[in-house]
């Protein structure tokens, strides 16, 4: 359940009822009424719930909102409601105050759905397919892999958790210009320690990291020097052949040690081997979508679909392109494989391809402008100490996911790089992401978890029963840091469902630190253990309750819950 939409959903049933009343006794006239608009006010002085529904209707029913506010109010009827009162304020607002059954209504959700608490149903679920990171296997991760990785692992998390139906997917460039050239540049590195750096001249074009060095190093343990004696062809197979899944299981490796994990490993090249390409090049030319230069080059008609430009598909030469391969990539999750929704997450340098990507499905018939979603993401500034982090410490190259590793835990990772929305541009300070206090977010939240674990084991050590929380009295819940504290834990399912909604993950860290905040100040004000025993019950079941959804938000976000600390 969601506490939130069923005291929207009742805020609602309740102001229909009341005008169709009023309308019914004559006492306002009928009219093409719109939705009634409730929301929660920011001050909680105007109440839990506010709508504007009256000054909605003025113009439509000529009459003032505050006529309209005094008929509806005089017309409710709370008997079965959520609410207790509902008071009229300004020009025409309805302030709505929740009752003691939806507070106690709210905990004891948390109890019935336990590790699925905040899971939801949107009414339309769909068969959705987040793809991210899809790095080049070519050489390490960088930090715009390890920001993407996260908002991708956790954006499809809420998604899941919101009744959609979801795949994770990396997409692995295993064909192509960058292919060959990252095997001859480890073949260049191989003949470089074989015959001696003087023996080739390294093309400046080519990968030049350590990467590929410890690339051809390794070969040359397995071969020694016999692959001087290959054809080219074959040399560049073997090179190609070992190279590349290495680093794939590389990246595999990295990736599972930061707590993500794909459902589905797709590879460029089988769309070539099997065929897919270009089948989906002559299916974009059957349709008329196509036409080819004097020099026999093919390109998409673009501009037909609203791009600024054309695009090339098929070089002269006869090689299709990247762009090609990422139509055909994208028909194939579409057509092929079924999904309603593809999300991508993109860099921001890659915004000039979103619209011509969806122009091409547009093209196949595929309705790329509304099924495909590209969330593109902000850069990341690293700092330390006040200033631009871009090198390690240990090797002294541009800092890799698996350097951000080994200098910070992988949750401080996780949650810092999920703590920002993607459209905006990050800092991501190392010093604060280690620090063992409360200015540390992800600590301030984990430290709240910690302490619910110490009240709960030191109430057992000291003889105070836990409560059954099937059968705890919670009515006498009344006090405002309690009311809170519950109105907070009973946020999350609708937090879920808007992060899902707004593709904006980063809401959960927010959530979580507003609701690690919210216990601290209930712990604060309120005893716990204390002389009532029904009060110390009650209290104690608001404690496990609060864990479950701290727990289960850490859960979200792929960082962990600790007893201790």
């Amino acid at each position: 359940m969601n506490a939130y939409e069923f005291a929207r959903a009742e805020a609602t049933r309740v102001v229909e009822a009341a005008y169709h009343k009023a309308v019914a006794a004559g006492v306002l006239p009928e009219g093409d009424i719109p939705p009634v608009a409730v929301e929660t006010p920011k001050d909680a002085a105007n109440g839990d719930w506010a709508s504007t529904f009256a000054m909605q209707c003025a113009k439509p029913l000529r009459t003032a909102p505050r006529k309209i506010a005094e008929t509806i109010v005089e017309n409710l009827d709370l008997a079965d409601s959520c609410f207790d009162t509902v008071e009229i304020a300004g020009p025409g607002f309805m302030n709505f105050t929740l009752n003691q059954g939806w507070y106690e209504k709210a905990v004891k959700n948390v109890f019935e759905m336990g590790a699925d608490y905040g899971r939801t149903q949107t009414p339309a679920p769909e068969k959705v397919m987040v793809e991210f990171v899809s790095a080049n296997p070519t050489g390490p991760m960088h930090m715009g892999n390890a920001r993407g990785g996260v908002l991708g692992d956790c954006l499809a998390a809420v998604l899941d958790w919101s009744g959609n139906t979801v795949t994770r997917e990396f997409y692995i460039n295993d064909a192509g210009n960058q292919v060959d050239k990252f095997a001859h540049s480890v073949e260049g590195r191989y003949i470089q320690e074989v015959r001696g750096e003087d023996a080739i001249e390294f093309d400046p074009s080519w990968y030049q990291g350590d990467d590929i060095k410890a690339l051809a190093h390794d070969l040359v343990g397995q071969y020694g020097d016999s692959l001087l004696d290959k054809t080219p062809e074959e040399r560049f197979a073997i090179i190609e052949g070992y190279g590349l899944p290495t680093n794939i299981a590389r990246m595999e490796r990295d990736l599972g040690r930061y707590k993500i994990n794909y459902d589905v490993w797709f590879r460029e090249s089988e769309l070539h081997e099997s065929g897919y390409v270009k089948e989906t090049i002559d299916i974009l030319t059957e349709k008329g979508a196509t036409y080819e230069t004097t020099d026999g080059a093919l390109w998409l008609r673009s501009t037909d679909f609203g791009c600024d430009k054309d695009d090339v598909l098929r070089r002269a030469n006869g090689f299709y392109t990247y762009f090609a391969a990422d139509i055909a990539y994208h028909r194939n999750k579409f057509e092929k494989r079924g999904f309603d929704r593809v999300i991508n997450i993109w860099g921001a340098d890659h915004h000039g391809h979103v619209k011509r990507l969806q122009c091409a499905l547009d093209a196949l018939g595929l309705d790329g402008s509304h099924r495909l979603e590209i969330v593109l993401m902000q850069l990341v500034r690293m700092m330390q100490g006040g200033e631009v982090v871009r090198m390690s410490k240990r090797t002294g190259k541009s800092l890799t996911l698996t350097d951000l590793l080994d200098e910070i835990p992988v949750d401080a990772a996780r949650f810092f790089f999920n703590s920002r929305a993607a459209e905006t541009q990050m800092e991501f300070d190392l010093d604060l992401a280690v620090k063992q206090d409360s200015d540390n977010p992800l600590y301030y939240v984990q430290y709240a978890h910690a302490r619910i674990c110490s009240v709960i084991k030191n109430c057992v050590e000291g003889g105070v029963p836990m409560p059954d929380t099937a059968a705890v009295d919670l009515s006498v819940l009344t006090g405002a840091d309690e009311r809170q504290l519950v109105k907070a834990i009973a946020l999350l399912p609708e937090e879920i469902a808007q992060a899902a909604q707004s593709r904006d993950p980063s809401r959960l860290n927010k959530y979580a630190v507003a609701l690690a905040q919210q216990f601290h100040h209930f712990y604060n004000a309120c005893r716990i253990k204390c002389e009532d025993e029904k009060l110390c019950a009650a209290r104690l079941a608001l404690c496990l309750a609060a864990r479950q959804a701290i727990a289960n938000t850490l859960g979200l976000i792929g960082v962990e819950a600790p007893e201790t600390m």
